[in-house]
């Protein structure tokens, strides 16, 4: 990776934090470089070296330096986790994660922001109960009903695995069901097409139901 591409990094990662325009985030950071640019890839990309490393075999930086030698920040969303998942066989959710980092690490999109400019909040929790339990949680409407407001519609569901929710809003919900073992399961929960405030909300929201379903299911 070359020290151009390293500085040009440095600057939209500046441009991100302050709204400042290119120029401006140049100058300000020519002004004040006395010493080779050390870029803190895992702040950038929302996830440390070790945890990208233990899923994948390969930190940020070598990441970094696969993708750009393909060119692929000029790449779609959906082109990169392709690659990702096809040429170095990621397992699909971990190419996304791939994919997702290195796009924040680009500057091409802020953590919490899609590629189109919306943003999305996301939600990870693990229960003491096993996959089919917690499934049933979302998936029985009356269960459901005693943690979670049933003011929305279920648009797809691939049991134990996937759902798919469409928010009176408008906005989209993701939900993913994983096995963890001997009676644990996680739910990962997305989010999609906030905005940067429907974001905050939205984070909040759902850490305080899945606090609830955790009760419930206790």
């Amino acid at each position: 990776m070359t020290v151009n591409k390293d500085f040009k990094r440095l600057v939209r990662a500046r441009m991100l934090k302050t709204g400042e325009a290119y120029t401006t985030a140049r100058r300000r950071i020519l002004e004040t470089k006395t010493q080779p640019v050390k870029i803190d890839y895992a702040k950038l990309a929302g996830m440390s070296d070790a945890t990208i490393k233990a899923r994948t075999g390969c930190t940020w930086k070598r990441w970094v330096g696969a993708l750009d030698y393909v060119g692929a920040d000029t790449w779609e969303h959906g082109k990169i986790a392709t690659y990702v998942h096809e040429k170095f066989k990621i397992a699909g959710w971990w190419a996304q994660n791939v994919t997702v980092g290195y796009e924040r690490i680009k500057g091409l999109r802020a953590i919490g922001q899609r590629r189109d400019g919306r943003y999305e909040a996301s939600k990870t929790k693990i229960f003491p109960v096993s996959l089919a339990r917690l499934y049933r949680a979302w998936s029985d409407a009356k269960a459901r009903k005693g943690w979670l407001p049933d003011e929305f519609t279920v648009t797809t569901a691939n049991r134990n695995k996937t759902m798919r929710i469409r928010w009176p809003d408008g906005s989209n919900v993701a939900v993913y069901f994983y096995g963890k073992g001997a009676g644990k399961a996680q739910v990962n929960v997305q989010h999609m097409k906030l905005n940067k405030d429907g974001q905050t909300r939205m984070k909040a929201f759902w850490t305080e139901k899945l606090g609830r379903l955790d009760k419930t299911l206790q």
